[in-house]
């Protein structure tokens, strides 16, 4: 393949061109993302070096459970999900949007509209590069800061070859490998040729980049090695859900008994909504210092596991925790299709891995079926495509 600055890919770099890679994104300013290990878990940070990824460290997880564990090798993206996505650098958690300060001649109103960070993504899993397709369906809309987060981005994908006990991508279509949306997208290679990387390239960015490292072309064993390996992954999900039907199975189980049986253990803290890397769902605030001379208002992540989420004049239309989980399971599976032409799932599994509790959503729609006496519809595929 010839991409338009006219390089053969994909590409083959080592150790070397990763720190490469790196150096050149922070050379032309962008503030480079990645994992890295913090407090007991793999989280997603501002890097100042590329020797801060998480090398030789892996993952397990499990329903209410994660666990950092040594590899037996020096693998820099052998783990998967962890607690944070990449919403919280586009999507941040919380940002004001104006302040007001009282002037003699009345009030001074400013918008808070700094540059925004220019983000280089590193290592966006192929079930979070989906994510990030997904709330750009509902984000990015033009002038917004979302989009003028996003527009600056250059994301570099990790293809997985390495699924958590907790993940099933590959049932919702998201997984293991990265189809579209990214710049460079590399494949993770440790075996006698030594620690390597095939990298493929999606944008003219990308391909730019990739003529201005040492790297050599990838023969077509080394491809198939690659490729092999992450189509491996595939079978080694810890999970799986089939997608078939869910939108019907939704809408015809607003009154299943089930319901209560998962209420029964919901805590209602709303984990599964902050860790959920496409949940979008936001409150604004105002506040004021003592003196009323000056005022901001805020923009904050919300949940509809809040009570007050659905607070209308009167009361909150949600009461019971009954109606706040089927509200978000039946969203997140159902109607998102009605409202953005896709499921709102991609399968990272980490509404599973921290929910305190340990309330499976694969189980739960398994419970729901059975309940129903359905099976999943082979002619309704999953349309998860950013």
């Amino acid at each position: 393949m010839q991409t338009g600055t006219d390089i053969q890919v994909p590409r083959l770099i080592d150790l070397e061109g990763l720190g490469d890679i790196f150096e050149i994104l922070a050379s032309e300013g962008y503030r480079v993302i990645g994992p890295a290990v913090q407090d007991g878990a793999i989280v997603l940070r501002e890097l100042s070096s590329p020797a801060e990824l998480p090398f030789g460290w892996g993952v397990k997880l499990a329903p209410g459970g994660y666990q950092l564990r040594r590899r037996d090798d020096t693998a820099a993206f052998g783990h998967a999900a962890g607690p944070q996505s990449w919403k919280r650098f586009l999507h941040p958690p919380k940002e004001r949007l104006w302040s007001a300060t009282r002037t003699p001649e009345g009030f001074d109103v400013s918008a808070d509209d700094d540059e925004p960070p220019r983000y280089a993504f590193l290592g966006v899993r192929p079930c979070d590069l989906h994510a990030i397709g997904l709330q750009d369906r509902v984000l990015r809309q033009p002038g917004s800061r979302y989009a003028a987060r996003r527009d600056g981005a250059f994301i570099v994908a990790v293809n997985c070859t390495e699924p958590g006990g907790t993940c099933f991508c590959a049932s919702m279509n998201t997984g293991p490998g990265a189809g579209a949306g990214f710049d460079l997208a590399l494949t993770e290679l440790l075996d006698e040729e030594g620690h390597r990387f095939l990298v493929d390239v999606a944008s003219d960015e990308g391909a730019d980049i990739m003529t201005r490292l040492d790297s050599e072309w990838a023969d077509d064993e080394t491809v198939r090695q690659a490729r092999s390996a992450v189509a491996a992954a595939a079978d080694r999900m810890g999970r799986d859900l089939d997608p078939g039907g869910l939108r019907e199975l939704m809408a015809d189980s607003p009154d299943a008994s089930h319901w209560d049986e998962v209420a029964s253990r919901c805590l209602t803290c709303g984990n599964c909504t902050l860790a959920c890397p496409t949940c979008f769902c936001t409150t604004v605030t105002d506040t004021t210092d003592l003196t009323g001379a000056h005022a901001e208002r805020w923009q904050e992540w919300d949940s509809c596991f809040d009570l007050d989420f659905s607070y209308l004049h009167g009361g909150s239309v949600r009461t019971s925790a009954t109606s706040r989980y089927r509200q978000w399971l039946t969203h997140k599976l159902g109607t998102w299709h009605d409202q953005f032409g896709s499921s709102g799932c991609v399968g990272c599994g980490r509404c599973i891995v921290w929910c305190p509790v340990g309330i499976d959503l694969t189980e739960e729609v398994r419970a729901l079926r059975a309940e129903q006496g359905t099976q999943g519809r082979d002619d309704n595929p999953q349309e998860n495509t950013p």
